[in-house]
């Protein structure tokens, strides 16, 4: 039987803390996944549910956006996929009544973790100018509330539409249709804050900026780098395909400045021998220092050109462009500076680059630990150049990978979600729609929230996501949105968003990937795309949590319709009805999507075309893969600081907070916990045990300051420290952002300690017992 939700917030701040894990997944994830199911839909609607994820019949997981092979397991989840289903499927419901009974100020005053818990909205919800709560709306009542703040603007660009990486890809082409319809481009999403600098680096060096393997591609590699990524808690199926690369004979080196389970030791749940022994996945661990990544591929990069026979020469003078400066730069790669910067050893280096030389086919997997600092771009671009020199682009078993995060990020990015879009798109669209789209760009989400802070923004618009929680600079971020006229969310559940308002503020309540979709003309399904390129179909399969509910199609349809009118010649009411028109309105804008409904009708779907990969084509400026030689950077961190990196636990997706548990870094019922070197800590006076504030240090002189961190000593990195997000986004300037890309810099924080040595547990509920723990 379901359990109900919580009523008064855990303590977060004492945790237990135990040696850490070895191994990742096996009896543990099952048995943890399955009470978290039980708790939130009870026995019979967990079996219905979870053994219809990312089943070709079925619904795609809302978590990661790990792909699926073509054969596929009764249970093909992980963990965490069981757990953002269980909280999306819970039977735990947010119903008027519950507004009624809490303050906006209450709201605001309550965790993440409780938040979420709460359960499904199942009604329009509307906080008017000077109400202390919501209150329930009608859905016409809600849109004409819009229309009415949307055409009081000045300009359309003081409108800002945000989206989640959730949302579908019908559901994103239709907003971004409406934001240019209405006329403006901006179109900030998560993909901003994450892998905007693979896109950018990829863009100028490849032509494409996605990543050009396949999940084949994995399972027939030589060597596979793991690269700021933490796959056994932010992408666990990805541990599959790297056991299976394993067994065909791959190695695999990891490099992060954190030791990380997963990535040691595979047990998967899948097999008897998985449950039992499991298998060694890492063959060398490169314990980096934050931000060090660059200099130690531009190092690997000089090591292989004076390495007799090691370059493709071939591949290099018929594919490539830039290669001379590239090779003068790498060539003046200093041991001393990479040592300081990496903080490894030359022998771990040498060792490393043994493994590479006797690699044919080499792949390179990366996360946020690459592209949240600010010289990111510079460092894949010199991932790309590692790869280039030995031809491993256009070949099976090789190339770029960029793990995306959330399920439909990067397809939201195909359907024209980017506040700087492609003169070809805008073209295509207009053609098709008959409309003019404007021309100039847009805000992406760090200028969106100064663009609030400033007054240039008046309208804030999320299709999606958890906007105040997941972006940098809290204070300044929730004081910007509150500066605003009009504050909307689409979601499906309670989050911080939700009680950091504008003026007046909506909550549009949607349907969920495991609600079924009834429109006009039938039961309907959507498309999504993975961080491989595969684009394939998505049914719900439970009745919605309320009659009130509408789906993200439809609400920008009928929103659309609201704001533009009768003068707006384009079908808003044919897309709500049935949805294979819109995909035939993609199959006309979008490359790669011709004849898109016949195609995503067949079981798996199918993969978008990718040049580089397909055929060695680099649709760059030159026409050829561009090496680069930008100047090698890495943080610098003044006597008595250390570089700290914000991260999730493993009871978290994104900002979406689970449970208070850390399973796997020993980590249990407490969040507010900063990891630390125990020579470090030593060094700075910092008793594991000890509590204090994290202060962050920028150029600008403010201070940022998260209190009450609980210090564990951990193995990280020397000079190196490790906190959770959203908790310590505070700490993160809003100015401190990646060149060329601005994706805010959360994973190279300088700070120091003011220490709090025998602080009390804060003040909180201790009656709560129910956040649900890991054994």
């Amino acid at each position: 039987m379901a359990t109900k939700p919580p009523t008064g917030d855990p303590v977060q701040d004492a945790p237990h803390v135990e040696p850490a894990r070895r191994s990742a997944a096996g009896i543990p994830a099952v048995a943890h996944s399955l009470r978290i199911a039980q708790q939130q839909m009870g026995l019979r609607r967990t079996a219905r549910t979870l053994l219809k994820v990312n089943q070709k019949d079925g619904f795609d997981c809302p978590g990661c956006a790990w792909p699926e092979g073509d054969k596929r397991h009764t249970a093909e989840f992980c963990e965490n996929g069981a757990k953002a289903v269980a909280e999306e499927a819970t039977l735990r419901r947010v119903t008027p009544d519950f507004f009624a009974a809490h303050p906006v100020a209450d709201l605001a005053g309550r965790s993440g973790y409780w938040l979420g818990q709460q359960g499904r909205i199942t009604q329009p919800m509307y906080l008017p100018e000077g109400a202390d709560r919501y209150e329930a709306v009608t859905w016409e009542r809600a849109f004409d509330i819009i229309a009415e703040e949307l055409r009081a603007l000045d300009s359309p660009d003081e409108a800002l539409f945000y989206t989640s990486g959730r949302t579908s890809n019908e559901a994103a082409f239709l907003l971004q249709l409406f934001a240019r319809e209405f006329g403006t481009n901006n179109l900030p999403d998560c993909s901003n804050m994450c892998h905007e600098s693979s896109g950018s680096a990829l863009m100028e060096t490849i032509g494409v900026g996605k990543g050009s393997v396949s999940l084949e591609d994995l399972h027939h590699a030589d060597l596979i780098i793991v690269a700021g990524q933490n796959p056994g808690t932010n992408h666990p199926r990805m541990l599959s395909a790297l056991e299976k690369a394993k067994a065909a004979g791959a190695r695999i080196i990891s490099v992060n400045p954190l030791p990380e389970a997963g990535l040691e030791r595979f047990k998967n749940p899948q097999t008897p021998q998985g449950m039992i022994k499991g298998t060694a996945l890492n063959d060398l661990f490169l314990q980096i220092r934050i931000g060090g990544d660059q200099a130690l591929f531009r190092l690997l990069n000089k090591m292989i050109l004076e390495t007799e026979g090691a370059v493709d020469d071939t591949f290099v003078a018929e594919h490539t462009h830039g290669y001379e400066e590239f090779a003068a730069a790498a060539r003046a790669a200093d041991w001393d500076e990479t040592l300081i910067a990496t903080g490894l050893d030359r022998a771990t280096i040498e060792q490393a680059l043994t493994m590479i030389l006797a690699s044919k086919r080499t792949i390179v997997c990366w996360a946020m630990g690459l592209t949240q600092h600010k010289h990111s771009v510079a460092t894949i671009r010199e991932v790309v150049n590692f790869l280039l020199l030995r031809g491993n682009i256009g070949r099976p078993g090789a190339g770029v990978c960029p793990v995306r995060g959330h399920s439909n990020v990067q397809g939201d990015r195909t359907m024209g979600i980017f506040e700087r879009p492609a003169p070809a798109f805008l073209d295509a669209l207009d053609k098709e729609f008959g409309i003019a789209s404007p021309r100039h760009h847009g805000y992406d989400v760090v200028r969106s929230i100064q663009a609030l802070r400033d007054g240039d923004a008046k309208i804030f618009f999320a299709m999606g996501g958890n906007f105040v929680a997941a972006t940098p600079d809290t204070h300044v971020t929730e004081a910007a949105v509150r500066r605003a006229r009009l504050t909307v969310h689409v979601s499906t559940k309670l989050n911080r968003s939700h009680a950091v308002t504008g003026r007046r503020a909506l909550i549009l309540p949607t349907l969920g990937r495991t609600d079924k979709d009834i429109q006009a003309s039938g039961k309907q399904f959507v498309t999504v795309e993975d961080s491989m390129s595969k684009v394939h179909a998505s049914r719900g399969n439970l009745a919605p949590a309320s009659p009130h509910l509408l789906s993200e199609p439809a609400i920008v349809a009928r929103l659309a319709r609201a704001v533009l009118g009768p003068e707006s010649t384009t079908d808003w009411e044919e897309f709500e009805r049935d949805y294979a028109t819109i995909r035939d309105r993609i199959s006309r804008v979008v490359p790669g999507f011709e004849n898109f409904n016949a195609r995503v009708a067949r079981p798996g779907g199918f993969t978008l075309p990718h040049p580089p990969r397909d055929s060695r084509r680099f649709p760059t400026t030159t026409g050829k893969a561009n090496f680069t030689a930008a100047p090698v950077e890495y943080p610098e961190l003044p006597e008595g600081r250390l570089l700290l990196q914000t991260l999730r636990s493993h009871d978290q997706y994104n900002t979406t907070i689970y449970g208070l548990d850390d399973r796997y870094r020993g980590i249990k019922g407490g969040r507010r916990v900063v990891m630390v070197n125990p020579d470090d800590a030593r060094a700075l006076g910092l008793a594991d045990g000890a509590y204090t504030d994290l202060v962050s240090e920028w150029k600008d002189g403010a201070e940022r300051r998260a209190p009450g961190f609980r210090v564990v000593h951990y193995p990280t990195a020397r000079g190196c420290a490790a906190a959770y997000y959203p908790e310590t986004n505070v700490l993160v300037p809003l100015d401190s952002t990646a060149d060329t890309s601005n994706t805010p810099a959360s994973k190279s924080v300088v700070i120091r300690f003011e220490n709090i040595q025998n602080r009390s547990v804060q003040e909180q509920d201790r009656t709560e017992v129910s956040a649900p723990t890991s054994r």
